[in-house]
C-alpha cells in the first residue's frame, strides 16, 4: 500500500480515484492543498456516498474542476455523518429522517 500524494480528511482516507483526478487537473492539487481537513474530508465523504458508479465518477470530476475553478465546498451537501467528534445537528437529522423514508 502506497502513502497518498495528497492528504485525505479528518474521518476519511483519501480514495485513488479521487486522487489521480485531483492530480490531473492543473490547479487542483493546490487548492486541495489550501483547504482545511474537516473541508477535504466534506469532499471524500460526498464522493464516497454516491450510490452509483456513474454517480461517483461524476463527482470525482466535478470536485477536481471545482476546485481548480476556486470553490471551496461540495454544493448542496448536507456534510459527513462519520465524525464523532461533534453530535449531528437537528438539521442533519431531520435530513437524513427523510432521506430514509423515500
Amino acid at each position: 500500500m502506497t502513502k497518498n500524494a495528497i492528504a485525505g480528511g479528518v474521518v476519511h482516507r483519501m480514495p485513488a480515484d479521487l486522487e489521480k483526478a485531483i492530480l490531473a487537473i492543473s490547479g487542483a492539487p493546490e487548492a486541495w492543498g489550501n483547504i482545511t481537513s474537516l473541508v477535504r474530508n466534506e469532499f471524500i465523504c460526498w464522493v464516497d456516498d454516491a450510490k452509483k458508479p456513474e454517480t461517483r465518477a461524476h463527482r470525482i470530476k466535478r470536485t477536481s474542476v471545482e476546485l481548480a475553478e476556486g470553490k471551496r465546498r461540495p454544493c448542496c451537501w448536507i456534510g459527513c455523518i462519520h465524525r464523532t467528534d461533534k453530535e449531528i445537528s437537528p438539521y442533519i437529522k431531520g435530513m437524513l429522517s427523510k432521506r430514509k423514508k423515500r
